[in-house]
């Protein structure tokens, strides 16, 4: 293993910020995990005193080294001086974002390399490439919803549910993705439309990052101080984004209005408020889902349904898109069926209540050995209950169940 290995220095990580790698030692035990947060320098110097030297997998180091001569050639294009490209430093989100660009990425792409990229880039708005950086993460998300939707929905509903330290990260994500595949496969709306509000969720919370990341694991009450922040964050994340040079004013009215835009039908609505209502439907989709310390997550049917509904019990049109768009039961949840099975959806099916699940718990409640595939629209294998995570004993493998959700194709029409 030491072949793949190769040493790190201390002053190319990032303090106070997850890891974008594991870090391990010389003979390849793990050290930190990918996403682990270094508190201090104090820490790091404690693993040196004790004579340890760290390693990345040589993988990250080719990324770190495209993303250093990317880095090279952008500034060599724009005339710098010799002293300037001398100086040049590469961060962990130009590490992320080599190793996740389209154009570089070869085979399946890593969920958990983009939930601390999109960690990195939210948390640090004042970055000099941050819009950048944005954009070509909004541009991946998408290159993979189209290439396998049900892959992208059931790996950001599974790190949703099961991962609150990037709470904030991850739920934009995840409802940037869902309003994609609304905005594509209901509304048609046209891919530069899309694109603004699906910009617009990235940063819809730009102004509450760090505090979003607190609350999902907070057990007091809110602070009146927190609350001011909660109240205020639509208006400081427009401020923000105004500040680093957005001017497109229907993203910035997306982000304003993504809590306040009322009910109603959505042609009544300016473009912006129509982005906005329908960013808000699949906002409130997602944080019913997600857990907190605080609190348990409600089932995917039961936010699905406050979703569809709106503030006056009239059917909501951008929640039934967004229904339509990810289903009743979206990948990644999980289902009872009327066997007593208890199994993962792995693809929607042609119509929002009948996905392709793969069952986990056979009828005994033991954990099965392999994941069975069962088409849901037989009468044999009819859904009858969601069931939450937390009631789902079952470690599972993330890659393993991405690969089930493309093992026979899609059954959307």
């Amino acid at each position: 293993m030491s072949t793949k290995l190769v040493s790190v220095s201390l002053d190319s990580l990032r303090i106070g910020e997850p890891l974008p790698f594991p870090l391990m030692d010389a003979d390849g035990t793990l050290l930190a995990g990918k996403g682990y947060v270094i508190a201090s320098r104090s820490e790091l110097q404690a693993l040196l005193g004790r004579g340890v030297s760290l390693y990345i997998d040589v993988a990250d180091s080719e990324a770190h080294h495209r993303a250093y001569v990317g880095m090279l050639h952008d500034l060599v294009r724009k005339e710098k001086t010799l002293g300037q490209i001398a100086g040049v430093q590469v961060s962990r989100s130009d590490v992320d974002a080599s190793r996740n660009d389209p154009d570089l990425a070869d085979g399946p792409p890593d969920w958990l390399d983009y939930q601390v990229q999109a960690n990195s880039i939210l948390r640090d708005s004042a970055a000099p490439q941050f819009l950048q950086r944005l954009v070509r993460l909004q541009k991946q998300l998408r290159q993979h919803s189209i290439g396998n939707a049900d892959g992208a929905l059931f790996a950001l509903f599974h790190l949703s549910a099961s991962e609150i330290r990037m709470y904030s990260a991850t739920h934009a994500m995840l409802v940037s993705v869902m309003c994609g595949l609304a905005a594509r496969e209901v509304l048609n709306w046209p891919p530069e439309k899309e694109q603004a509000m699906c910009l617009a969720a990235l940063t819809m919370n730009l102004g509450m990052t760090d505090l979003q990341d607190k609350l999902a694991q907070q057990l007091t009450p809110l602070s009146p101080e927190q609350r001011q922040q909660i109240d205020q964050h639509a208006l400081r994340s427009v401020a923000l984004l105004q500040k680093i040079g957005v001017n497109d004013a229907v993203w910035l009215e997306a982000v304003r209005h993504h809590h306040s835009v009322p009910p109603g039908p959505l042609a009544d609505k300016t473009e912006g408020q129509r982005m906005a209502r329908l960013i808000q439907r699949a906002d409130m989709f997602g944080a019913r889902l997600a857990p907190r310390a605080s609190r348990t997550p409600t089932s995917p049917a039961a936010a699905m349904q406050a979703s569809y509904f709106d503030e006056n019990r009239q059917v909501d049109e951008a929640g039934a898109a967004l229904i339509k768009a990810v289903g009743i039961y979206s990948p990644g949840s999980f289902v009872r069926l009327n066997t007593d099975e208890v199994a993962a959806v792995i693809r929607r099916g042609a119509n929002t209540t009948t996905p392709r699940v793969a069952v986990l718990i056979n009828r005994e409640g033991m954990p099965v050995a392999e994941p069975v595939i069962r088409d849901t629209a037989l009468r044999d294998y009819r859904i009858v209950a969601s069931v939450p995570h937390r009631e789902v004993k079952v470690q599972l493998n993330l890659q393993r169940m991405l690969a089930l959700t493309t093992a026979s194709g899609s059954d959307r029409a």
